[in-house]
């Protein structure tokens, strides 16, 4: 619902006028999922408010500066901002995926290693994928790869990962 209402938002809006015009009611929408998750979950949710926050940085920039090349670069750069975080946590040896999933996870060390490279790898892919649309094809390409590609992309990685989670979890 966090990710999926503001996209649809979005959507709707870029489908009646043009990307410009999409990006405030998608800043307003983030805002609205995030709060409810917040009423319905009775916690701040961490990933949630920190891409909103994102949204609101570039959408803000693309509307302030008249120019949509923020709004385009911002997947960049929160699957960026998304896998540095998580290259830093192995740095420092405290795999953050643990804390962000391990109340719904358990895992062992080894397992949760391999999950973070993964969603690493996978960050970075979205990012480098991302600046070639953006780059290469048009606005309505674009759109349609954001709103219809990027969250089935996310889904599909997802569900290749049940194999490791399913071989490195800990007995109940």
């Amino acid at each position: 619902m966090v990710d999926i209402g503001p996209l649809a938002i979005f959507f709707i809006f870029y489908t009646r006028s043009d990307l410009q015009s999409a990006i405030l009611p998608f800043m307003i929408a983030t805002i609205i999922a995030v709060v409810f998750s917040y009423i319905v979950e009775k916690k701040i949710p961490l990933m949630p408010t920190f891409g909103a926050f994102i949204i609101l940085v570039f959408g803000g920039l693309s509307l302030y500066f008249d120019n949509e090349i923020f709004f385009k670069m911002k997947p960049t750069i929160i699957n960026l901002l998304f896998a540095l975080s998580l290259i830093v946590g192995q740095f420092l040896n405290r795999p953050l995926l643990k804390y962000f999933l391990g109340g719904s996870l358990q895992l062992t060390d080894e397992g949760w290693q391999i999950i973070t490279r993964r969603w690493i790898g996978f960050f970075i892919a979205l990012a480098v994928i991302n600046e070639f649309v953006w780059r290469t094809q048009t606005t309505d390409l674009w759109v349609n790869f954001k709103v219809f590609g990027i969250l089935p992309i996310t889904f599909i990685f997802t569900l290749t990962q049940f194999p490791v989670i399913k071989k490195y979890q800990k007995p109940s």
